[in-house]
């Protein structure tokens, strides 16, 4: 099940832990990245707030939590190579996964389709 934020994040659940990375809509709006600032292994995160940092050769952009729960793991080639991000975002270029409080919050986010409607 592929879900998105209004702030340009994306979530794949597998269980009870999402995959959160940003979309593609969003790397063509900040251009290269040359930066990605992950969060730490076990921090827990809260709906909204900021998760991850993305710096591009036009302006740096934080990552939001997109629902509450907790760091399970965060991909460290993203950070060696920042630029994978906007090679597959949705891919090989994802920022971290979480496990879920609340696994059904995810139906609170928007479908392709929703996502696809607001970036137009």
């Amino acid at each position: 099940m592929l879900r998105f934020t209004d702030e340009h994040e994306w979530l794949k659940l597998d269980g009870e832990v999402a995959t959160v990375g940003i979309t593609r809509h969003a790397t063509e709006q900040l251009g290269d990245l040359v930066f990605v600032e992950l969060p730490k292994v076990g921090a827990a995160l809260t709906k909204g707030a900021a998760a991850a940092v993305v710096e591009s050769v036009k302006a740096a952009s934080e990552v939001y939590a997109p629902l509450d729960g907790e760091v399970t793991e965060v991909n460290e080639a993203v950070v060696a190579a920042p630029e994978t991000v906007n090679a597959d975002p949705q891919g090989s270029g994802w920022l971290y996964r979480m496990r879920l409080k609340d696994p059904t919050a995810m139906d609170t986010l928007m479908d392709e389709a929703a996502y696809a409607a607001l970036t137009q």
